[in-house]
């Protein structure tokens, strides 16, 4: 048996790479409708009308429809409801956040020389949430064939030189100390291998030796049919702060450049249970195993947009989104417990909590651009008809530096494709009010279109013209099928999430 440790706070810097995968890539290169009250009630078809805040994030040229100086402030409630199954078991989690999602101001500056083929210039500085990350889901049920301990046992046998390792502590040695000692020298797996094997989840098989048998086997009892729950808790923001300038040309042509700065502040935490249900006179009899995950990062893209005014009538737009380049680092905190059983009953609770924090070195993610085209239909001042259509190429996404990420960068370039969004609103005044709504579809960035599913999604709201005052109203909905994988190697079942998203949004706008 092993033998008890006193637990101390240690700080860990370590060269070697946290696990990554696709889910992370994807997490930071998707946004969601969350910008003003009168963009998100026409379900973000804004590209070729301009005029809005958050229609500047789709076209920059859009700031140069404003006219005149005028500041935004929106505050959005963000629902989400997640549905899971997992093996015919059904779980519902149910989280809601609050807060202030948009604000910005424009600065409109009209050219006095009537010799000029420029009328006006525009200058405007918005910020917005771009994807809320705040999040939970709760998954449970009998898993027939697989087990937590394929995990550990797959990081204690990834190759045969590493089963060389000493999982073990030595005598004075703490369980900080090695912990530590492993993720500097070998890196996060073998920190796997080492919280299994300490934890008792993995055992040397009986005939092991170093030179014809190096596997490691698991310690829990086998037969299937093991009860396992886990939890995610999310909380954070993928914000985008646009420096914006425009410009109108001969009355028909608006022209803009978005520069792009990206913000990055995550925490997940996950807490994984299993309880075996097969043999209860001997092996782990049940185990928790929890994970802190703190994520921040920084990015920069660029836009270009262009809108025309065909007739009086009809308008047209192009925008450009440039891939964002983000630095980002990670932190990683993990702790496991487990209840062992003998012919003559459980043994006391074994706890491995090495109190450290792995912080790694940051490491760089290119995210895909994207290309919307729009179609814009103003009749008179009672209504409108916005189309808009976007195409990105997940595929593009890659980590680096690739000689560091090639197989996950290869996965990505295999698994995921091209994804498409189209966005319809719609707008009608009646003299101060205006109604609005919309409605909108997003394909899903895998090939196989089940690991993620497509998104679906529809908006209304209205809105008040005070003068120099407009107060709007909107309610969102979407709702997108995913597949929750808990962990990415060993044992890799998975929930089937139903994730449905609500929004009330509210905004201010004031004319300067």
């Amino acid at each position: 048996m092993k033998k008890n440790i006193i637990v101390i706070f240690l700080g860990l810097f370590s060269s070697f790479i946290y696990s990554q995968d696709i889910t992370d890539a994807l997490r930071y290169s998707q946004d969601n409708l969350l910008g003003t009250a009168r963009f998100s009630a026409m379900s973000g078809a804004f590209g070729a009308l301009g005029g809005d805040f958050s229609a500047i994030n789709v076209n920059p040229a859009g700031s140069a429809i404003f006219l005149n100086n005028q500041v935004a402030l929106t505050l959005s409630t963000y629902n989400v409801k997640n549905k899971s199954n997992y093996f015919g078991t059904n779980d519902l989690e149910n989280s809601t956040t609050a807060d202030i999602n948009q604000f910005g101001a424009v600065f409109v500056l009209k050219n006095t020389d009537k010799r000029s083929d420029w009328s006006k210039f525009s200058f405007a500085l918005n910020y917005e949430n771009a994807n809320n990350l705040d999040n939970s889901i709760f998954s449970s049920g009998i898993n027939p064939t697989n087990s937590i301990g394929e995990y550990f046992k797959y990081y204690a046998n990834r190759n045969n030189g590493e089963s060389l390792i000493n999982l073990q502590t030595q005598p004075g040695e703490s369980i900080t100390d090695l912990y530590d000692y492993l993720g500097s020298h070998y890196g996060f797996g073998t920190q796997q291998a080492f919280l299994g094997y300490q934890a008792y989840i993995i055992d040397p098989a009986a005939n092991y030796n170093e030179t014809n048998n190096r596997n490691y086997v698991s310690l829990i009892p086998a037969g299937g049919n093991y009860y396992q729950e886990n939890y995610l808790k999310s909380n954070g923001y993928n914000g985008k702060l646009s420096i914006n300038f425009s410009g109108q040309y001969k009355e028909k042509f608006y022209f803009g450049l978005n520069i792009n700065s990206r913000f990055i502040d995550y925490s997940q935490k996950t807490t994984f249970y299993e309880d075996n249900r097969n043999n209860l006179l001997s092996g782990i009899q049940r185990l928790q195993f929890n994970n802190e995950l703190t994520t921040y990062g920084n990015g920069i893209s660029i836009q270009l947009g262009a809108i025309a005014k065909l007739n009086k009538e009809v308008r047209v737009g192009l925008a450009y989104e440039s891939p964002t380049w983000y630095e980002i680092s990670d932190r990683l905190s993990q702790n496991i417990a487990s209840v062992s059983a003998i012919a003559t009953g459980e043994l006391p609770t074994v706890r491995v909590n090495p109190m450290v924090i792995n912080v790694y070195e940051p490491y760089r993610l290119r995210t895909p651009g994207k290309w919307t085209s729009s179609f814009g239909y103003i009749y008179k001042k009672t209504g409108l008809l916005s189309i808009d259509y976007s195409i990105k190429d997940y595929s593009n996404t890659a980590f680096s530096p690739n000689s560091d990420y090639r197989n996950l960068n290869s996965e990505i370039n295999n698994k995921l494709g091209v994804s498409t969004e189209l966005r319809i609103g719609g707008e009608y005044r009646i003299k101060a009010f205006s109604l609005r709504g919309g409605y909108r579809t997003e394909k899903s960035p895998y090939v196989n279109q089940t690991t993620i599913g497509n998104l679906k999604g529809y908006s209304a709201g209205l809105g008040y013209n005070f003068g120099g005052t407009k107060l709007d109203l909107t309610y969102s909905h979407s709702q997108r099928d995913y597949q929750y994988q808990f962990f990415n190697v060993g044992m890799t079942d998975h929930s089937n999430i139903n994730s449905v998203m609500n929004n009330i949004i509210i905004s201010m706008t004031f004319e300067l």
